[in-house]
């Protein structure tokens, strides 16, 4: 009973003043209890665990089994490319490749180009829209209305050559994934080697980061000239990045800056029009 004699922590003696006089003259449980301490979350019972991976089996091998390889859709891309000795056998090859799961997501048909076969400048897009996979001709919608005003203004209706980088519609316009580009990119390369451009005009920026090899934003890159390199046979070309037509169509205070970049376009072909197509030795 000593202990009971021992004097209580004058801090203690306060607090129990305060809830005595605040009326407080009971309690609930034998023992205190630290009402601000946070439970830990009690673990997911194994059962509950096993029963979420069964579920989620079936769905990841789904799309396991619906998952493109690209590695063989590019050797095919490649192997029908190189067949191609003119333009119309390069639009045939595209219209039978069956690497691109664009082709089995909603497309009509496969969008190839438009414009003149020999053609000084190359326009290469993103990819084909609504309209374009209805006509079966790339930018022949709002966009590309706007884009053959430019051209006109700027004189190059008849030096542009217009494609995409990717040849069939991407479900709800979206952009098309850089997997999906590069199943494409065998037909784009012979596309270049075909037509003999002296300079590629890369609209939008799922265009020029990959076409270029990129990261950064159209923003960042349009207006500044840059080199492509083909991937096989050496071919080097000057190529200017440019906003988008369809951006121009929602910024139209944008269109300022595609001017001036066509202004460069057309100023470097002026300045050297007897330039061809270089080849790295």
């Amino acid at each position: 009973m000593a202990a009971a004699s021992e004097p209580l922590d004058p801090a203690l003696q306060s607090l129990v003043a305060f809830w005595r006089d605040a009326g407080v003259d009971a309690l609930y449980e034998e023992a205190p209890v630290d009402r601000t301490l946070t439970q830990p979350k009690p673990e997911v019972r194994p059962i509950a665990r096993i029963a979420a991976a069964t579920a989620a089996a079936p769905v990841a091998a789904m799309s396991a089994a619906r998952a493109p390889d690209v590695s063989a859709g590019i050797a095919e891309a490649h192997r029908l490319a190189a067949q191609a000795q003119d333009l119309d056998q390069l639009k045939e090859a595209i219209a039978a490749f069956e690497g691109c799961p664009l082709r089995y997501e909603g497309a009509r048909q496969a969008v190839f180009a438009r414009g003149n076969p020999q053609a000084e400048v190359m326009v290469i897009g993103e990819a084909p829209g609504a309209d374009e996979d209805a006509q079966g001709f790339p930018f022949v919608g709002r966009a590309g209305k706007l884009l053959d005003r430019m051209l006109s203004a700027a004189g190059l209706t008849e030096r542009v050559f217009i494609t995409n980088t990717v040849y069939w519609r991407p479900p709800g316009n979206r952009t098309p994934s850089p997997q999906e580009q590069a199943t494409c990119a065998p037909f784009l390369e012979r596309a270049i080697t075909l037509v003999r451009p002296r300079i590629l005009l890369l609209a939008g920026g799922a265009s020029a980061k990959f076409v270029l090899k990129r990261n950064e934003g159209i923003l960042a890159l349009r207006g500044n000239w840059f080199e492509w390199r083909a991937e096989q046979g050496g071919i080097v070309l000057p190529a200017l990045p440019t906003l988008h037509p369809a951006f121009l169509l929602r910024q139209p205070q944008a269109k300022k800056k595609a001017w001036a970049d066509l202004l460069s376009l057309t100023e470097r072909l002026d300045q050297t029009p007897s330039e061809a197509l270089q080849t790295e030795t």
